[in-house]
């Protein structure tokens, strides 16, 4: 039996795109679509025996039409190949009501051949071409929805999240024990495990989540346990294959350095002793590559923009195509000296351009040889705007300072 598992998709994220004048679509939706449809194809070639997708189809609760139009296009070509498409709600898949549809409930509501979509936990049977398979599903889940007022009374974020922890093990017990062991059986979670590697969820803190332990998870009655909601992948465990896909595209600097791609699960039943092994192999993509590139320029540089000029010619086949993010470390004195336009011509084949300047201010004025405690606050002001002013603009500044220097001797 072999498996496709994959999670975290989030069309709808368009940061460092633009308009694709063709299509009339965001070229970041279009990276993203172009990820899914890469899957989809590996799928059909390899005549898989289920896809299943652990959560978070979309970055937003309520996704545009077209982005439904174009997901949709996706899943129908799986269902019309006889692909079982098993998908499990996300946190970015719930409304923003109880009592509000999902996202994909629409798959269901219309019951579109060969797609499953789940948005509460159980276990299910799906047939496959190779027989039938066991999944044990974990949505996320509200708070709400497993926690009565009573039960979070006068308790903090912290209990509340111990509360849940122990309700979604609880849940997983249960599953495992209503398995039937002549069967294959998968564990698909939408969840976050303590310890999990961060990509670009860091935003995610504790005590904001609840959080399951990896020994809750793996459990032995499991084949494999695919997980959803860490966009980095990783495998959290061998025996049983307990592992995050990660998300299918790169969605910012976070993931800078992360391969993206989705898991084959081949599950192989002896037919003598009953007995089954599970083998796993990640599948990379060619997603949309972020790439840094850090310039530093130092006082002793006189023209700052040949600095940047040459960093830039070293790294033409790194920026190609590249989301480019150009961090700029200079003194203040040099700063008015870069020249962007000059910079954005050197990087036009980068497929966005962010520029940042990190303006570093001096922490003692050179004087001379003079030190600062031997000199007039008038001699330290005009010193401090002639080194950040042009000497028009530095005369104007020090005149009224002047006045202000004198006004304040008077007081005295």
């Amino acid at each position: 039996m072999k498996i496709i598992h994959f999670a975290d998709l989030h069309l709808g994220v368009e940061a460092y795109g633009h308009i694709n004048p063709e299509s009339g679509l965001s070229s970041r939706l279009e990276d993203f679509l172009r990820a899914l449809d890469r899957l989809v194809d590996f799928a059909l070639a390899e005549k898989v025996d289920l896809v299943l997708f652990c959560g978070d189809a979309y970055k937003t609760r309520e996704p545009s039409q077209t982005q439904q139009r174009e997901f949709a296009k996706r899943i129908k070509r799986l269902s019309e190949a006889g692909i079982p498409l098993f998908m499990v709600t996300g946190n970015h898949d719930l409304p923003n009501a109880m009592g509000r549809a999902t996202a994909t409930e629409i798959f269901e509501t219309l019951s579109v051949p060969n797609v499953n979509v789940v948005n509460k936990p159980g276990i299910h049977r799906v047939k496959t071409a190779s027989g039938e398979i066991q999944i044990a599903a974990l949505p996320w889940v509200r708070r709400s929805a497993l926690l009565a007022r009573e039960d979070t009374r006068n308790l903090d974020f912290t209990k509340i999240n111990e509360r849940l922890q122990q309700i979604l093990t609880d849940v997983i017990s249960q599953q495992a024990a209503r398995l039937d062991p002549a069967l294959p059986a998968i564990l698909a979670a939408h969840v976050w495990v303590l310890n999990a590697k961060l990509g670009t969820e860091k935003s995610m803190s504790i005590g904001q989540e609840h959080m399951l332990l990896l020994s809750s998870m793996a459990n032995p009655a499991f084949d494999y346990v695919a997980l959803g909601h860490i966009h980095k992948s990783q495998v959290l465990k061998e025996d049983p294959p307990t592992v995050y896909s990660g998300s299918l595209e790169r969605l910012d600097f976070g993931d800078e350095n992360d391969e993206k791609g989705f898991y084959l699960i081949e599950i192989v039943t002896d037919p003598v002793t009953g007995q089954r092994k599970t083998t796993y192999r990640f599948h990379s993509i060619e997603a949309r590559r972020f790439f840094t590139l850090h310039v530093d320029i130092q006082e002793t540089d006189l023209d700052p923009n040949a600095v940047v000029f040459v960093k830039i010619m070293d790294n033409l086949a790194n920026i190609k195509d590249a989301i480019l993010r150009l961090e700029i470390s200079l003194p203040a004195a040099l700063s008015s000296k870069l020249r962007d336009n000059e910079i954005r011509s050197l990087t036009k084949t980068a497929y966005y351009l962010n520029i940042s300047r990190e303006v570093r201010q001096e922490t003692r004025l050179r004087l001379g040889h003079s030190a600062i405690e031997g000199i007039t606050p008038a001699e330290a002001l005009k010193a401090f705007l002639e080194s950040k002013y042009s000497a028009e603009r530095a005369e104007t500044l020090f005149a009224e300072g002047q006045k202000l220097i004198q006004e304040q001797n008077s007081r005295v």
